[in-house]
């Protein structure tokens, strides 16, 4: 599949059945369109299988409620939908997004109480997130952008308008040639990319920052208990930007990065070395098990 996203073959589900995927439209006047009332989970199948399918779809539940709305579909009903998504459009290896949106009602400003709730679930054929850095190892530049505190925003959500400053980071990263950008947060701490949480290697042991004003992601723990079960010792903790600089090793994890080695970050430069490498095989091997 291949194309713009609003012209392509297939068929998604919304709302409860499945609808052609030109058809897939909503309002001008949808309430997310103008005010971010959205939530998103992005996804992987493997072999017709999705990984941690239904983890994905409790936190889907979890930030809407963050956003203080309720999907009127329950976690079972949205892990059916999801299989028969693949299977209607005949995919065995895809990207699967769930989305929850306030959509178009008798609200139109701030507060859209009103409103109803929409669904939808699209799949789609999508390679390496980073393209060749799977092998050479990603080049990420440094945000001016932070994520900000978790008293100003649900930052523990999967929410639409929590990705705006991230589209801004990404595109003058893409400008100066990389792949992605790397943030810190609102107290100066190291934070996590664009899109992927980030970990370190020094010494034989994994340093992560602690998810505390950011997305604890699905893959980010998934990894995190791979490296404990191999006796590799894990410190989830605050990361000083000056520390960049004592790191041998470097990778980002995220459903769409999976585990993608760095190669460098600003003027620091990693090693794609042998632990790096071997996490990216693992969970290779583990998400098609």
């Amino acid at each position: 599949m291949a194309g713009a996203y609003d012209d392509r073959d297939g068929l998604i589900w919304m709302d409860g059945k499945m609808v052609p995927w030109r058809d897939s439209k909503v309002h001008i006047l949808t309430h997310a369109l103008h005010y971010a009332s959205s939530v998103f989970e992005g996804e992987r199948a493997y072999n017709g299988k999705i990984f941690e399918s239904r983890k994905h779809s409790e936190r889907l539940h979890f930030s809407a409620g963050q956003l203080d709305f309720e999907i009127p579909f329950t976690v079972d009903e949205i892990e059916a939908a999801k299989v028969q998504v693949l299977a209607e459009n005949g995919f065995t290896d895809a990207y699967v997004r769930a989305v929850a949106w306030r959509g178009a009602g008798e609200d139109m400003g701030v507060a859209s109480a009103r409103n109803p709730v929409r669904l939808a679930i699209a799949a789609w054929e999508w390679g390496a997130y980073y393209g060749d850095a799977k092998m050479k190892g990603a080049k990420l530049d440094i945000s001016k952008w932070k994520r900000p505190s978790p008293e100003t925003i649900p930052s523990h959500a999967k929410a639409a308008g929590l990705y705006m400053i991230c589209t801004l980071s990404k595109h003058t990263a893409e400008a100066k040639g990389c792949s992605d950008a790397m943030m810190f947060d609102y107290r100066g701490y190291v934070a996590e990319a664009t899109g992927a949480n980030i970990f370190f290697v020094k010494d034989g042991e994994v340093h992560t920052p602690l998810p505390d004003c950011f997305l604890n992601g699905i893959t980010r723990q998934t990894v995190v208990g791979m490296l404990k079960d191999r006796q590799i010792k894990v410190h989830e903790r605050h990361i000083m930007p000056e520390e960049l600089e004592g790191f041998q090793q470097c990778w980002l994890t995220g459903t769409a990065a999976e585990v993608t080695p760095v190669g460098q970050i600003g003027d620091y430069n990693f090693e794609v070395g042998a632990m790096a490498r071997g996490i990216a095989e693992d969970y290779e091997k583990l998400v098609r098990s």
